[in-house]
């Protein structure tokens, strides 16, 4: 079995675990998550989301940039620099 393969076994109720896991930093029995925990629990979640098309907006780290993406006119709001 393959990291992919690992991913794709991965049950809905896990992949909220890692998630509740990283942002808590720590383990369903309240064990601290180690930092190279944390980095591979993010990778998984990340994997899962992608196997699995998680919406873009439920995804971990999604930014909702509102109406500045949306906006298809010029920069009203951008004010030039002028060094002296």
């Amino acid at each position: 079995m393959n990291l992919d393969d690992l991913i794709r076994s991965l049950t809905p109720e896990v992949y909220v675990n890692l998630k509740n896991a990283v942002a808590t930093g720590r383990w369903p029995n309240g064990r601290k998550l180690e930092d190279g925990q944390r980095e591979l629990c993010m990778e998984a979640i990340i994997w899962y989301e992608n196997t699995h098309d998680v919406p873009e907006q439920e995804r971990v780290g999604y930014i909702d940039l509102g109406k500045k993406a949306k906006k298809q006119g010029g920069d009203d709001d951008v004010q030039p620099l002028t060094i002296k």
